[in-house]
């Protein structure tokens, strides 16, 4: 395990840069660290969520989640480290298979909500789009794990699924009902 921060503050960003863990330094609006912090929002969100009183399964896989997403991070934050192997994809993609079929087929746009703990859920699908546009816009600059791209495409998805469970778990989820539109003339 890497070494433990004894200060918090070092005053080195007061020039605004922050340090990778190589060492070097970049603006704090760079790409790569706009994504680093999407995703360490991401990750709070998801320790929101998992305060609520989630289904034991539900709270594994987010548990599970937040320690991938401080990999990738650290994978970010390490330039030319690769972190994420393809076996993480995979194991969303069965998760997602499995909660998906328990849940009753989707034949309308849900609204967010069904729930404190599901809407928590649907707020961290969104973040999790938002990390992945992030990703993809550093990778537009340089070269990003084409994993770690695919584990943030797939992780908002089985937040999707899980979000839906949730709902279920919590009364129901509330499709959405699109405006009427007037007849043309």
């Amino acid at each position: 395990m890497g070494y433990r921060l004894s200060k918090i503050y070092t005053r080195t960003g007061d020039d605004g840069t922050t340090g990778l863990a190589d060492g070097s330094r970049l603006p704090k609006e760079d790409p790569r660290i706009e994504a680093i912090g999407t995703l360490d929002e991401l990750n709070a969100h998801l320790g929101l969520l998992a305060s609520f009183e989630l289904p034991p399964e539900i709270g594994a896989i987010v548990t599970e989640i937040q320690h991938r997403l401080l990999d990738l991070g650290g994978e970010l934050a390490t330039p030319d480290a690769r972190r994420l192997p393809e076996t993480c994809v995979t194991a969303l993609e069965q998760q997602i298979d499995r909660i998906n079929a328990g849940l009753p087929p989707l034949k309308e746009f849900i609204l967010p909500g069904g729930g404190p703990s599901a809407a928590q859920c649907h707020l961290a699908r969104t973040l999790c789009r938002r990390a992945e546009r992030r990703l993809l816009s550093l990778h537009r600059l340089e070269p990003v794990s084409p994993v770690s791209i695919r584990y943030l495409n797939r992780l908002s998805d089985l937040l999707f699924v899980v979000s839906r469970r949730l709902a279920r778990d919590n009364g129901g989820e509330v499709l959405w009902r699109p405006l009427e539109a007037p007849p043309v003339s």
